[in-house]
Order: C-alpha cells, then sequence, then structure tokens
C-alpha cells in the first residue's frame, strides 16, 4: 500500500480512503483544503492504481492501514474517513483497534450482504472488462457515477490500471462485507452520511448501521447520489470535517 501526504508539517493527522475503483483523486481537492492545519493522508488501497498490492481482503486493508498508523503515528491519529469500499474499510479499523481514531466518517458504505451480487460479478466482468479500456466506454460509465467531469482523465487513466483479477476482488468483498461485533466497543465518535438519491441497498445499510451503534449520528444528504459529497462537493465535506472537529 502506498501512501500520498498533504501538510506533513502539520501535528493532528486525518486519513481518508477512496471509494473501490477511485484512487487518491477521490480526496485531493479536500485533502488541498485541509493541508493548511491537517496532516492529511491518503492510502491507495490495494489493487488500485498508485498501489503495489494486489487486493486481498477488506479485513487485510484494514490490518494494513493500522500497522502504518502504529509506525507513523503512535497507535491513533484524529480522524479518517471513507467512502463505499473506503468506508468499509474504516468500518474494520474500527471494529479490529477500538480507540484507533476519535472522529469516523462513514460515507455511502454497504454493510447487507448481497451473495446473489457476489455470484454475479465474475460472469459480468469476464465479459465486459474488456471495454473498461475503450474511452467511450469509460465516459459512459463514468456519467453514470455523476462524478465532477474536470476528474474523467484521472478516473480513466487509474481505472485501465486496474486489472481483471483485482476489479473482480474488490467488487466482490464489497458485496458480501459485514459489520463485526467488536465494533461496538469503538470509543470513536461515529458520523454516517448517505445520499438521498443513493439506491436502496445504501440507505438501509446506513440505517442498519445507525441502529447497531446506537450513540452513532446519522447525516442524509438531500438530493445527493453515490459519492457525491467528497468528490463533487469537497468544500461542504471539509466544513463538515471541521465543524467535528471543533469538538476535539
Amino acid at each position: 500500500m502506498q501512501y500520498r501526504e498533504y501538510g506533513k508539517q502539520n501535528k493532528d493527522v486525518i486519513i481518508l480512503l477512496h471509494g473501490g475503483g477511485l484512487s487518491c483523486w477521490n480526496y485531493r481537492e479536500a485533502a488541498e483544503h485541509l493541508q493548511e492545519e491537517f496532516h492529511v493522508v491518503i492510502p491507495a488501497l490495494d489493487g488500485h492504481a498508485g498501489s503495489d498490492s494486489d487486493f486481498t481482503t477488506i479485513e487485510n486493508n484494514a490490518s494494513e492501514i493500522i500497522s502504518f498508523i502504529d509506525d507513523k503515528f503512535g497507535g491513533s491519529v484524529l480522524l479518517i474517513g471513507g467512502l463505499s469500499l473506503g468506508g468499509q474499510i474504516l468500518l474494520e479499523i474500527l471494529s479490529q483497534r477500538k480507540d484507533i481514531c476519535r472522529f469516523a466518517i462513514i460515507e455511502s458504505a454497504l454493510i447487507i450482504p448481497s451473495p446473489l451480487t457476489r455470484l454475479l460479478i465474475r460472469p459480468a466482468f469476464g465479459s465486459a472488462y474488456g471495454l473498461i479500456g475503450k474511452k467511450w466506454f469509460s465516459k459512459l460509465q463514468f456519467q453514470s457515477l455523476r462524478i465532477n467531469r474536470v476528474l474523467f482523465d484521472d478516473y480513466y487513466r487509474d481505472t485501465c490500471a486496474i486489472t481483471k483479477k483485482n476489479m473482480i476482488a474488490f467488487l466482490q468483498a464489497n458485496a458480501m462485507y459485514f459489520v463485526k461485533e467488536s465494533i461496538r466497543a469503538s470509543t470513536a465518535e461515529i458520523h454516517i452520511y448517505y445520499g438521498e438519491k443513493e439506491n436502496g441497498s445504501i440507505r438501509r445499510s446506513a440505517e442498519k448501521l445507525h441502529s447497531e451503534l446506537g450513540s452513532s449520528k446519522l447525516h442524509r444528504l438531500p438530493g445527493l447520489h453515490h459519492g457525491e459529497f467528497s468528490i463533487n462537493y469537497a468544500d461542504r465535506y471539509v466544513k463538515e470535517l471541521e465543524t467535528i472537529m471543533k469538538r476535539h
């Protein structure tokens, strides 16, 4: 796993975990805003562009990040945020180490396993993976994600860099992730975000996670689709983080 860092001179550390199929640019704009006051670290998750390892499991990614925090920051940081797959990895981090961070920002994380979806991923990508390198096809996929158009070149470059093996691996892991009982011991202040226009599985996952973590705070984002909060509205995302961290 490789790491991109901003504001290394600052004491308080924020770690941001990008979504599946994306890379560090997921949080680039947010990091550029935060670097004046915070040390921001964005790992390139295993199996993604910029990483040096294949994707194995969500649990292994979580363990790698915990080891990084132990080695570099004495075992804890101020805040960890994560989108989608990154949100699942964050939930796993909280499950494995109860006092790893003061604040946790979970955005659009699926926690309701879908065995059918997992079963369909391999044959679907077996036939369609070759299209990923076609720019016209990538543009269609990009448009469906509703990501800011200025990020297309980043998206296209990094999607093409993901191997078929890794793409299948992290999509299957995403489809089957569930929250461990041990997360209830987490001492972090947990904030859960989901877009009003996300699919039903994500909305139900946010509500389920909130009900299982009684002290968590649930935030509904009016008018937003999957991933738009941290990617397309980085200024709003940063203001939200800053408001939460003022309680530090």
